[in-house]
């Protein structure tokens, strides 16, 4: 409701402070963070000041994963709001308080964040930087792993492509896509993380659809679907494949029925608007 009095149609969020220590809760003592607030704040960017402290609670968790429809540094933006919380607790080399901004988004949005704003799907881009290299000995079960490390340091895209080396040896592409100010951050992972030796690296160019993401109301409860637009026109929808997920296995029914109630409900509204 607060955000709707203060008109906010996107919450974007920065990296989470988790804090560190333990905190005692109705179970007993339990480590920073507590279970729950890392079971919710799965794939967000968090690190940790070293703050003895519980710096994000479940219900703080609960929030963010909820509304964040990003997680980057701030966003180009005018703002026109500034809010600011103070803890109780005085921590001896930080402040203990919490800022929010408001405010309306530039026409090209900073490029970890999606880019919404702007009128024309043809305004809509940004440099960002690729990152290769081909492995051709390395364990494939390590690839999640070093997956989830460069999202979460960052990168806008990861994606493997097969591919034959000299000597016909099956290889691995590992490409990266992110914001040129990451690109230095991930080289280092890749090379700590893979069997990698070097890496090329280049900049693009890129266009893309104007994105936002809306909540749909379902037998199966609420669920989030990504819609690609150009300008008013809606080209593309997709259910969120986590909360379907969730809610085929709540509901004990096939995933497919989940995602195919969802595009029905979906086309439905597109009918309305265009009649």
């Amino acid at each position: 409701m607060g955000l709707s009095i203060l008109g906010v149609r996107d919450v974007y969020v920065s990296r989470v402070n988790l804090g560190s220590g333990t905190v005692k809760t109705a179970h007993g003592v339990l480590p920073v963070p507590a279970p729950a607030t890392l079971q919710l704040l799965k794939r967000a960017p968090v690190y940790s000041s070293g703050v003895d402290f519980e710096l994000t609670t479940p219900t703080g968790a609960a929030l963010i994963s909820g509304l964040a429809v990003d997680y980057c540094s701030m966003p180009d933006m005018q703002v026109s709001e500034i809010g600011i919380g103070a803890g109780s607790k005085n921590f001896k080399n930080s402040p203990n308080i919490l800022r929010m901004f408001v405010g309306d988004g530039a026409e090209h949005q900073a490029p970890t964040a999606l880019l919404r704003k702007a009128k024309q799907w043809g305004d809509v881009g940004a440099d960002v930087t690729v990152i290769e290299t081909n492995i051709d000995d390395m364990n494939p079960l390590v690839y999640e792993y070093v997956i989830d490390l460069l999202f979460k340091g960052g990168a806008l895209d990861v994606f493997l492509t097969p591919l034959i080396m000299k000597k016909s040896r099956p290889a691995v592409k590992l490409s990266v896509i992110c914001s040129d100010d990451k690109k230095d951050e991930l080289i280092k992972t890749i090379l700590k993380e893979t069997t990698s030796i070097g890496v090329r690296f280049y900049k693009v160019q890129r266009k893309i659809l104007q994105r936002e993401i809306k909540a749909v109301k379902t037998k199966y409860g609420k669920i989030k679907v990504k819609v690609a637009r150009d300008g008013n026109d809606i080209l593309k929808s997709s259910p969120e494949y986590e909360d379907c997920k969730k809610a085929a296995k709540k509901y004990k029914v096939p995933l497919l029925d989940v995602m195919e109630s969802i595009v029905s409900i979906d086309r439905a509204d597109n009918r309305k608007r265009n009649a």
